[in-house]
């Protein structure tokens, strides 16, 4: 018998004799198995490097580890056990509205019609009769065995036909035996009915029979009742529908999976029903994106079979960029009945609260609020663009409080329902009065908006505690607090005005970053949304984005913000039908798709009307809407340049910002109380002046501050003052 003794006997001698040979070394296999299971596979080797020193590259691969049952289990997503319509009072109220609807309208529609209905089937009665009776003798006589006994014949086989005809004789009799009971179960009943039953019974009876024998009478192609709601043929949406959808898309990675065998697309929930359409998501092959997908919306169109208006992919924002959430509706967002608009007919606004603008893909509203934001609405013409900023100040003039500044640059008159109704200040064209009086309001906006900060400042704290305007300091009318909406259509005729387009730039810059905190708003739209016709100053700070379609990723941006286009924010894809379809950036959520609620002209007069009733009634109708009559200035009462030439003596080449504003302040209160060096700054830079580090000496240090050159002062007057004269 062979002992483990007697192998390590033999090793030793083995590796006792190739120790003398320095150039071999002998190896036991089970301890090199072992080390190389637990060892890096491959190594880079550099002659030059000690051999101990040599880095490892490929580390073994790790046993699969990671949380247990109970582990994935408690950090798994639990689905509610109420769903969200059935919590939401709103949503369960309107889903109750909805089906009282429904079938108040059913019920209203079928009885209206119900005697047509009757006509119909006492007309087909005859019919239904001679169907009645044909179908009773072909039963009675056993027809439909008939072609079995002909069978029988045509193969000869006496013994199955005359075991057949014996079969369907024992049944004719059963089946005369049957109908001979009915006929006369049916007659004296009939003849019951005629002499015992009263007639009410009796045409109540003869008119059952009739609708019966109406009913049984009936052409297929042509049904008596018809349906009272057209329901849209939507086929319901499955996970093979997706996935051959998905295949037609021409993404390399789905087509590779696919031709192997796999899905190419990884469900992470089941395809649900979601509003009026079908939610499925999740995850596409490794390196794929949502973005990808976007881009092929048309395809993915095709591929499902659904108008381009019912096919919306999106990234989910909690997920990584590979997961899709698919939202196929039933009918065209375009097409698609929207819910009324609960402030079409009546109701007020507190701009200060959330209110209903529009709807999302699965008829949900979608709120905005207008306090505390600048807004851009950018798209190409016909999109609706002015529509959208109509509907905004149309709800702006809802709040009494609210003082509206509507400009409609483009000069058709789209913005008069508002401006007309309660504007306190309101001017429509590009022409030379329109734009003064517009430089004269926005001019006047900044000393407000200054105004404000002082009185916000001087505010204690329990009354203003987070320095900004509150709904209830607005309702205090000693303060001036009340809300500021300046809309403004085609802004880019304000930027882009040869002479006064830096200091609009500018003013609207200024209002953009500190307006919102005091209660101004502005609203700009434009269909030309590039650096020059909305600056990046003012695009960069708006906390609002509305973009309906444009043509390019430069244009998306300008509106959605930088890198919206490569996050799948794409309102490229909008088709030329989606007019007032947008992308919504705000209220804190990342970008959802929105159709806006649609108020043509005579509904936004209405709606101007009710605001300007509600105005009257509290006394703050002011402005335009009054009849006031325009005030054209063409320049400041003051000369900003001159007063600085006169609190900068000569002697004084370089002065910091701080010290020119108190050196204002004291020359003319009543315009300069209360600037800020950065006002400083933002006022001379219309007149291409920029300030400069300025560097004194303060208790032997030197100190390096924002200031103004006198020089640069001088220069520009003297530039200015020579081309007035040259006119």
């Amino acid at each position: 018998m062979k002992h483990p003794e007697d192998d390590n006997e033999l090793f030793n001698r083995l590796e006792a004799e190739m120790a003398a040979d320095a150039g071999a070394a002998v190896v036991d296999l089970d301890k090199a198995r072992a080390a190389r299971d637990t060892t890096p596979t491959t190594t880079v080797v550099d002659p030059t490097e000690p051999e101990g020193e040599r880095p490892l590259v490929d580390l073994p691969t790790p046993v699969a580890t990671g949380p247990g049952y109970l582990g994935r289990l408690a950090g798994g997503k639990r689905r509610d056990v109420i769903p969200v319509w059935l919590r939401s009072t709103s949503e369960l109220r309107t889903a109750a509205a909805w089906v009282a609807r429904h079938y108040t309208h059913t019920v209203g529609y079928h009885a209206l019609r119900a005697p047509i209905y009757a006509a119909r089937l006492a007309l087909q009665s005859p019919a239904g009769t001679a169907r009645f009776i044909g179908g009773t003798m072909r039963w009675v006589s056993d027809r439909e065995g008939e072609p079995v006994r002909a069978a029988a014949v045509r193969r000869e086989d006496a013994a199955e036909y005359l075991r057949l005809s014996a079969q369907r004789d024992s049944r004719v009799k059963l089946r005369m035996m049957v109908a001979a009971l009915a006929m006369f179960v049916g007659l004296t009943v009939a003849l019951a009915i005629y002499v015992l039953a009263p007639g009410w019974v009796q045409a109540l009876s003869v008119g059952t029979v009739v609708l019966a024998l109406g009913a049984a009478g009936r052409k297929a192609d042509a049904p008596v009742i018809h349906r009272a709601v057209e329901l849209p043929k939507a086929s319901k949406l499955t996970s093979d529908i997706v996935l051959r959808a998905l295949g037609a898309l021409g993404i390399p990675a789905i087509n590779q999976a696919q031709g192997k065998g796999r899905d190419g697309f990884e469900f992470t929930a089941p395809i649900t029903r979601d509003g009026p359409g079908w939610r499925a998501q999740g995850n596409l092959p490794y390196g794929v994106t949502v973005t990808d997908v976007i881009e092929r919306r048309e395809r993915l169109a095709s591929g499902l079979r659904r108008p381009l208006g019912c096919v919306w992919p999106e990234p989910a924002s909690e997920e990584h960029p590979g997961h899709m959430v698919l939202w196929v509706g039933d009918q065209d967002l375009t097409k698609a009945k929207k819910p009324t608009w609960p402030l079409a007919k009546s109701g007020s606004v507190d701009l200060f609260k959330p209110v209903a603008y529009g709807t999302d893909q699965r008829g949900r509203w979608v709120d905005v609020t207008l306090m505390y934001i600048a807004g851009v609405i950018g798209a190409i013409p016909r999109m609706g663009k002015t529509f959208l900023l109509r509907l905004l100040l149309l709800i702006a003039a809802l709040d009494p409080r609210a003082e509206l500044h509507t400009y409609d640059m483009k000069g058709t008159g789209d913005l008069d329902p508002v401006g007309n109704a309660v504007s306190h200040r309101h001017a429509a064209g590009d022409d030379d009065e329109s734009i003064n009086y517009a430089l004269a309001d926005f001019r006047a906006l900044r000393e407000e908006l200054r105004r404000r900060t002082g009185v916000i400042r001087s505010l204690p704290r329990d009354i203003c505690p987070e320095n900004k305007v509150t709904s209830q300091l607005a309702d205090k009318r000693s303060l001036g607090l009340h809300p500021i909406v300046v809309g403004v259509d085609e802004c880019q005729v304000l930027f882009e005005h040869p002479e006064h387009g830096k200091e609009f730039e500018e003013i609207a810059t200024d209002l953009v970053k500190r307006g919102p905190a005091t209660g101004i708003v502005l609203l700009l739209a434009t269909q030309r949304p590039d650096a020059k016709s909305l600056p990046t100053g003012i695009s960069a700070n708006a906390g609002a984005r509305w973009c309906l379609k444009v043509m390019g990723q430069t244009e998306n941006d300008m509106v959605l913000g930088t890198s919206a286009y490569k996050r799948g924010v794409r309102a490229t894809m909008f088709a030329w039908g989606d007019k007032g379809i947008h992308y919504f950036v705000g209220e804190g959520s990342d970008a959802r798709i929105v159709s806006a609620v649609y108020v043509d002209a005579p509904g936004a007069e209405a709606i101007g009307a009710r605001a300007r009733s509600a105005r009257e009634k509290a006394g703050l109708l002011t402005g335009y809407a009054m009849g006031e009559a325009p005030e054209v200035v063409t320049g400041p009462a003051y000369d900003l340049l001159a007063d600085i030439l006169a609190v900068v003596p000569a002697a004084e080449a370089k002065v910091w910002s701080e010290t020119v504003v108190a050196r204002l302040a004291e020359l003319r209160p009543d315009v300069y109380d209360g600037w800020e060096p950065d006002a400083l700054t933002a006022a001379l830079k219309p007149h291409g002046i920029s300030t400069v580090q300025v560097g004194r000496r303060v208790d032997g240090k030197v100190v390096n501050r924002r200031g103004i050159t006198r020089a640069h002062i001088a220069d520009a007057i003297a530039q200015r003052d020579g081309k007035r004269d040259a006119g």
